[in-house]
């Protein structure tokens, strides 16, 4: 898929700092998930502008390898008002590579992480990668996630 630009927007939501060394984000990730679903994390989230859930990789230690931070949550209209305990994020504007997650969900959306970690070619920018949970999402074996990966060109 072609390179596109997004622009600048917000989200609101939750977090963990993790690092895939042993595995350590899929059980990070997975109880972030978890507290999201069962504290129904959405419904606190003011000023949503859509239902479409966001999965944020940012605050890039290093790059894939090492410490960085999962944001479970939603595009806002704006940052003025976080809950306690949440955090508020500015995506900002910036060119993404865009991968398309088919399948039995969580596993398809890791396959593609693995398919992004091992591509060599792509030169990550490591701001802010985030994966957009919309209708689709829903579609159990056929479901689909857009993944947005932060790329210098």
């Amino acid at each position: 898929m072609k390179n596109q630009t997004i622009q600048q927007f917000y989200v609101i939501g939750i977090s963990s700092r993790t690092t895939n060394a042993n595995g350590q984000s899929a059980i990070d990730i997975e109880k972030l998930w978890g507290r999201f679903w069962g504290e129904e994390i959405q419904k606190q989230i003011p000023n949503r502008v859509n239902d479409d859930i966001y999965a944020v990789y940012t605050d890039y230690e290093t790059d894939f390898t090492g410490p960085y931070t999962t944001i479970v949550g939603m595009a806002v209209s704006s940052l003025e008002t976080i809950p306690e305990g949440f955090v508020g994020l500015t995506i900002e504007s910036d060119v993404y590579k865009p991968f398309v997650s088919k399948g039995k969900m969580p596993e398809a959306v890791f396959n593609t992480w693995l398919e992004i970690w091992q591509n060599k070619t792509m030169k990550r920018a490591y701001k802010a990668d985030f994966t957009v949970h919309g209708k689709k999402y829903y579609d159990g074996d056929d479901a689909e996630v857009e993944t947005f990966i932060s790329v210098t060109e």
